[in-house]
């Protein structure tokens, strides 16, 4: 239980269509308690600014709630934006899995409007943080590491707290935070870490060798991944967002970081319900 919201920041992915009437009807709950919705620069580009909200200030700052209307891409964009704030950010599920989302479409009268009375538990996500020649990127579910489409397999080179570990020819390497192993590490037959673990796994795509095996690294334990090609550089992602490159023989630090961001979660939800609600039944 929180205080309730007095403004709302909303987020929605990238089908205007699907997530309207949604929205228009979040805007209606808010008004009728009072609470202010905000609608950034690039939700009204979409929408026009729907009656009863406001624009929000750039930066956005100043909200006690973030609310997402889409799936985990929105969502991460989200946490992100409001990681080091203490401003929870609240999922509903507009997307293909959803998996940080906390409610389905279906219960967004009821969940919504328990939102509003502060009927919600936070979550503290922890991030990886990765130092870029532009300067440090945070990620919410995991850093990648990829050969360049056009180019040849990856030779990677990690070490953690100093210690080479191995070389491996690959498409790639991705480190993950708890959050993130479902995502690509779980793709890549990496293990799956419950919310809580102190930790990240790392894992690699496609490697070349029958000994690459997936690693799960200390949270006080610092990994460095090295290019040892001579020629082609590796394309640097943080939440599937491309965000550099590393060059040729150079080497990257990727470090944990506790309580970057805050996840709303409906009261009592459970990471192990979650996980069969959304992965044991799949079947697409």
């Amino acid at each position: 239980m929180t205080s309730p919201p007095r403004s709302i920041t909303v987020f929605t992915h990238t089908r205007p269509a699907d997530t309207e009437s949604a929205l228009r009807r979040v805007v209606q709950l808010a008004g009728e308690v009072g609470a202010e919705v905000r609608m950034p620069a690039a939700e009204v580009e979409k929408f026009g600014l729907v009656p009863g909200a406001t624009e929000a200030p750039e930066p956005l700052v100043g909200a006690d709630l973030a609310l997402v209307l889409g799936g985990d891409g929105t969502i991460l964009t989200a946490l992100r934006e409001f990681a080091g704030t203490g401003v929870p950010v609240f999922a509903i599920n507009y997307g293909a899995i959803g998996f940080l989302a906390t409610v389905e479409p279906w219960e967004l009268e009821e969940r919504f409007r328990r939102a509003l009375r502060g009927e919600f538990d936070v979550l503290e996500l922890p991030g990886l943080l990765v130092a870029t020649a532009e300067g440090d990127r945070l990620a919410v579910n995991d850093v990648s590491l990829q050969r360049r489409q056009d180019g040849r397999v990856a030779e990677l080179a990690y070490s953690v707290e100093g210690e080479q570990l191995g070389e491996v020819r690959c498409d790639g390497l991705v480190a993950a935070t708890p959050a993130g192993s479902t995502g690509y590490n779980l793709a890549n037959g990496g293990p799956v870490l419950a919310w809580g673990v102190e930790g990240y796994v790392v894992s690699f795509i496609a490697p070349h060798t029958l000994t690459a095996r997936a690693l799960v690294v200390a949270p006080g334990d610092t990994l460095e991944v090295t290019n040892r090609s001579r020629s082609e550089e590796v394309d640097v992602s943080t939440d599937a967002r491309q965000v550099g490159t590393l060059a040729p023989e150079a080497t990257m630090r990727i470090e944990f970081k506790h309580g970057q961001s805050l996840l709303a979660q409906a009261p009592g939800a459970s990471f192990y319900h979650r996980l069969r609600d959304k992965f044991g039944r799949l079947s697409y």
